[in-house]
């Protein structure tokens, strides 16, 4: 399994390698968020690459999520999104 941090989104889905996944919220806390956890729906190999894809709904509490517009990232293509909770 592994664990994020997120504060304020609610999560709708989770797949690993196009496969459903598990995921679960744990505790809350105050100022760290709360951790999400995924269930691989199978064990990898190591070195195995993964690919890790959740729906989910932010909200204005989300102050964890940030986004960078297309022009403000190196290949001014793409937005990107990063979090704040390590």
């Amino acid at each position: 399994s592994q664990v994020l941090d997120t504060k304020d989104v609610q999560v709708f889905q989770v797949t690993i390698n196009g496969q459903d996944a598990q995921f679960a919220f744990g505790e809350k806390h105050s100022f760290k968020g709360t951790p999400l956890e995924i269930t691989f729906p199978k064990e990898l190999r190591r070195g195995q690459e993964a690919i890790v894809e959740i729906s989910f709904e932010s909200s204005p509490k989300s102050s964890a999520l940030q986004w960078f517009t297309p022009e403000q990232t190196s290949g001014k293509k793409h937005p990107f999104l990063f979090s704040q909770c390590q």
